[in-house]
C-alpha cells in the first residue's frame, strides 16, 4: 500500500505537470512530434495518378507489373523515459534534488503524451538496468511511472549509459521519441557511450537531458568544506576561500559542458539542459520551438 505521504506528493505533481501540459504546452508536443514519419500500410497495383516516386521497383520487376508502396501518417508514437537513477543525481543545493527535478520532468513529458494517447514507457537504470516498465496508454499508467521516477530505491550507485541504451534497443523494436535525463558524470575508467548512441539514434529518436546544479558549475566560497563522490564513495576536501581553486574548478566544469555538448552534437542527438535554480519550462520552450523551426526549413 502506498504510503499517504507519497500519494499527496505523486497527486501535487500530477496537478501541477497536468496544468502545465494543458495551458504550456498545448499544441507544441502535438506539433514536433505528431506526423513527424510516415510508416509503411501496404503495397498495391498502380493507379493514374499515383506518384512515380512511390513505385516499389522489387514488386514491379518481379510481377512485370508496377506497383507502389503505401503510406500511412504515423499518429501514435511510444516515449520512452529513460531515467539515470545513480547516486550523483541525489544531490541539489537549490530548491530540489536533480532527481526529483528528473522525475518531474518525465512526469511532464508523460502527460504530454498521453494527452495525444501515445504511449509512455519507463526505464530506471544505475550501474545496471533497475527497472522498466513496458510503453502502455491511459493516466493510470502514467501515474504508476511517475511514482517510479519518484519513489523507486536502486540497488546500484554508479553509472551506465551504454548498457541503459543497449537495453532501449532490446525492448524498442520499433521507433521511439527517447528522453534520456542523466546528469551524464560517469566515472573515470567507464569510457563513452558514443558508438551506442549513434547506433541508438539511427533507431529512435534519442533527445538527451541534462540536469545540473549550480554549484557543479561554480563553487561558492564557503571556507573549507568535506566532499565525497557518491559513486565511489572517495572522499576529499577543498578550501572554497581559495580563488584560484574557484576559477579552476568553473574552467574544468565549462569544459566538460562544451565537451559534452559537442559529443551529443557529433552524434545528432538533441539536447535540452536543465538546472535544479532555473525553471524548466524555459528550457522545454526553446527545445520545441527548435525542433519546430528546424521541421518547417527541411
Amino acid at each position: 500500500m502506498i504510503p499517504k505521504e507519497v500519494l499527496k506528493n505523486i497527486r501535487r505533481i500530477q496537478i501541477t505537470t497536468s496544468r502545465m501540459v494543458n495551458d504550456v504546452f498545448a499544441g507544441q508536443y502535438q506539433s514536433v512530434f505528431k506526423g513527424r514519419g510516415m510508416e509503411f500500410e501496404e503495397v498495391r497495383e498502380y493507379q493514374p495518378g499515383d506518384e512515380i516516386r512511390s513505385i516499389d521497383w522489387n514488386v514491379t520487376a518481379r510481377t512485370g507489373h508496377p506497383y507502389i508502396k503505401k503510406f500511412v501518417e504515423e499518429r501514435e508514437l511510444t516515449v520512452m523515459l529513460v531515467l539515470d537513477m545513480s547516486a550523483s543525481c541525489f544531490f541539489g543545493t537549490a530548491k530540489q534534488l536533480k532527481r526529483q527535478l528528473a522525475a518531474e520532468l518525465c512526469s511532464v513529458l508523460a502527460f504530454s503524451a498521453i494527452r495525444n494517447n501515445d504511449r509512455v514507457g519507463f526505464i530506471a537504470f544505475t550501474d545496471r538496468i533497475e527497472k522498466f516498465i513496458p510503453p502502455r496508454k491511459g493516466p493510470r499508467h502514467v501515474l504508476r511511472v511517475i511514482r517510479e521516477a519518484l519513489y523507486f530505491k536502486p540497488e546500484g550507485k554508479g553509472t551506465d549509459i551504454n548498457s541503459a541504451l543497449e537495453y532501449l534497443n532490446k525492448v524498442s523494436r520499433r521507433k521511439t521519441i527517447t528522453f534520456v535525463v542523466s546528469d551524464f558524470y560517469l566515472p573515470v575508467g567507464s569510457g563513452d557511450f558514443k558508438k551506442m548512441l549513434s547506433v541508438s539514434n539511427k533507431r529512435h529518436d534519442i533527445i538527451a537531458v541534462t540536469v545540473t546544479d549550480p554549484w557543479e558549475l561554480s563553487l561558492p566560497d564557503v571556507g573549507i568544506v568535506s566532499l565525497e563522490d557518491s559513486e565511489t564513495g572517495e572522499s576529499f576536501m577543498l578550501d572554497t576561500s581559495d580563488s584560484r581553486l574557484r576559477r579552476e574548478y568553473s574552467r574544468n566544469a565549462q569544459n566538460r559542458a562544451k565537451e559534452r555538448k559537442k559529443f551529443f552534437q557529433s552524434g545528432g542527438v538533441d539536447t535540452i539542459d536543465i538546472r535544479t535554480d532555473i525553471p524548466y519550462t524555459k528550457s522545454l520552450f526553446k527545445f520545441f520551438r527548435a525542433r519546430e523551426k528546424r521541421r518547417l526549413f527541411r
